[in-house]
């Protein structure tokens, strides 16, 4: 319980105002449920005569404490309707009495209905508080978190357990604040009516509140709206963890971050109208329920006046009103223990991302970082992901407007070495120096708007062909994007679409072909205009035709950049400044084409492979 507890005070503080709120209408609701019926006793007291009227007015002396108070105002009640029976008849005044039964019923459903109302914003709130928090914290976890979690996990923990803390958080103030208050105040009434028949009913509650909720079940519908926003957020959390590397290279964090909030407020807007209509729905039903049991009460109370029905005594009517009203709460009540317990399981998967440590710490002083001027150093550098050395006394110097190119064997560590730049990862060992400053010194968001990158695989996003070549650039205008495309030589087969540079390319560019996903990757990198590139197997997976096209728009590229190369394509590094051969985390070979053919070593061997 302990947890729970916790629970409430991590995530309700912001609204409680609207916990007040809620508490006191349903105060409210449960005072008006009990005085709308303990009205009518009096009146059917006398009208059935049970009891000879022989009430007298009694004055107000409140100095005489709180149960002559009680007691003045039950008899002063008792003597009102009789005189109003006497002025204007027995039948007339039932129908009076039975219509202020239903004015105090609306009074009550309307107050009831106030309490759910302002639980909702409670609801709907902290729903997008946790998962915008959920997303930001995922924004912002290094690389090599997600190496070890699933997708799928971390977009169920999203959707699935932050629905399971709401349900969780609502229970939970409805078992505090709602269910236990009115479940005291009806037993105390039952227990003065009749301690026998409340012991009696104490054993029905669980039955009565099962039948309750089978009903109540079947009155639930679905969202279709809601269930495809929520479709739609699914796509779009996906989306950032599969390009999660290219949104934090082009330091897209506040873009994505933004389009993620704009949907959720909508997602937000649309659920808070799903609950107040089905909330909505049960103060409805209560009240036709009750206008019907009045006009019942009316009918039935005509006949017995009549002496033409044998009903029982007006006590067990009202006794039976409040056993009926006693069974909604019970049955909330017994299902919000099990929903906090859900809560609470889901909470723990849920604090596994929030609590999770970046290991790629920011300075508490950076260095400022300057424009790139002289060259990118490894010095020393290990680095391991568990207990292996992937990487091993790498030294290497890259002088500005250089191409480096990185070739070996899979897994010898080439496309770990380039992910240590824009720190995805930090060196276990070594210094990794920009303009001579260990980049740890340096704020990452810094670092990377000096990089571009071109991956093997082409991260893009279900948006149009500018947004994808705009993604991370701010104030970009539409001829700088268009000469960005030329020079990827893309602007021809963007404009032959129908709608050109504002097409949808799909999921992933599912709708393009993989040359022409990787031209506009690389049509983003023209436009962010970086003076650091880096090539991870740009052109590994394509086709020759497509491969020719996408080395062209590379060569475009890499004019006057500095460059780091990976590549397994012999026509990817033969122009490259320095060949770096790695083998099994260690740079074994380093020269020109010419020079390492000559050597006859590794690099030769990988040649003859045909390896590239």
């Amino acid at each position: 319980m302990f947890k729970f507890f916790v629970l409430l005070k991590r995530f309700v503080p912001p609204y409680k105002k609207y916990v007040v709120l809620s508490l006191v209408f349903n105060l409210i609701s449960t005072i008006f449920s009990l005085f709308s019926f303990a009205a009518i006793i009096p009146v059917l007291r006398i009208l059935f005569g049970l009891e000879s009227s022989t009430v007298t007015y009694h004055a107000w002396v409140w100095s005489d404490g709180m149960q002559a108070i009680i007691s003045a105002l039950k008899n002063n009640l008792f003597f009102a309707v009789e005189q109003m029976i006497k002025t204007i008849g027995p039948n007339l005044s039932l129908l009076y009495l039975g219509i202020f039964l239903v004015i105090m019923t609306a009074f009550k459903v309307s107050t009831s209905y106030l309490a759910a109302y302002f639980v909702i914003p409670i609801r709907t709130g902290v729903v997008r508080d946790l998962r915008n928090t959920l997303y930001h914290k995922i924004i912002s976890l290094p690389i090599g978190f997600f190496s070890e979690e699933r997708k799928g996990d971390i977009m169920s923990r999203m959707m699935g357990d932050v629905n399971e803390i709401e349900n969780s958080i609502i229970s939970s103030l409805e078992m505090i604040f709602k269910n236990p208050i009115m479940i005291l105040i009806y037993l105390v009434v039952l227990f003065y009516m009749s301690w026998q028949l409340s012991v009696f009913v104490l054993v029905l509650l669980p039955v009565s509140g099962w039948l309750v909720g089978k009903i109540g079940r079947s009155l639930k519908a679905k969202s279709t709206k809601g269930q495809e926003q929520n479709g739609e957020l699914l796509s779009q959390l996906e989306e950032t963890l599969g390009g999660l590397r290219i949104v934090k290279a082009f330091n897209a964090e506040a873009k994505v971050e933004h389009r993620f909030s704009e949907l959720n407020e909508r997602i937000r807007r649309t659920f808070s109208s799903v609950h107040r209509r089905y909330n909505l729905a049960h103060p409805i039903s209560e009240l036709i329920g009750t206008a019907v049991i009045a006009v019942l009460l009316w009918f039935g109370g005509t006949l017995i006046v009549g002496n033409n029905s044998s009903i029982g005594p007006e006590e067990f009517i009202y006794y039976l009103v409040i056993f009926y009203s006693i069974i909604a709460p019970a049955k909330d009540l017994s299902k919000a223990s099990y929903s906090v317990q859900k809560g609470l399981a889901s909470l723990d998967r849920v604090d596994k991302i929030l609590k999770s440590e970046n290991t790629i710490a920011e300075p508490e002083k950076p260095e400022v970082m300057k424009p790139f001027e002289t060259q990118i150093e490894f010095r020393n550098v290990y680095f391991r992901y568990q207990t292996d050395w992937v990487l091993q006394n790498i030294n290497l110097i890259i002088p500005k407007g250089k191409t480096v190119a990185l070739v070996g064997q899979s897994g010898s560590g080439k496309s770990t070495l380039v992910d240590l730049v824009p720190r995805y990862y930090d060196v276990e060992t070594g210094q990794i120096l920009i303009d001579h400053v260990d980049i740890r010194q340096l704020r990452t968001h810094d670092i990377r708007s000096q990089l571009g990158n071109v991956n093997q695989e082409a991260i893009l996003f279900n948006d149009t062909f500018y947004n994808n070549i705009t993604f991370g650039v701010e104030n970009a205008t539409k001829e700088q994007v268009i000469e960005a495309a030329k020079i990827a030589n893309a602007h021809d087969f963007i404009m032959a679409t129908d709608e050109g540079y504002q097409t949808n390319i799909g999921e992933r560019g599912g709708k393009l072909s993989g040359g022409q996903r990787q031209r506009i990757s690389i049509a983003r990198a023209i436009l962010k205009n970086p003076p650091i590139l880096i090539l991870d197997e740009a052109t590994s997976a394509l086709d020759t035709e497509s491969e020719k096209l996408v080395q062209q728009a590379l060569e475009n590229l890499m004019k006057n950049r500095t460059t780091l190369v990976v590549a397994h394509r012999l026509s990817t590094i033969k122009r490259a400044d320095e060949i770096c051969v790695l083998h099994e985390g260690r740079i074994v070979e380093r020269g020109r084409h010419e020079e390492l053919i000559e050597l006859n070593g590794y690099y030769k061997r990988l040649v003859d492979m045909q390896s590239f």
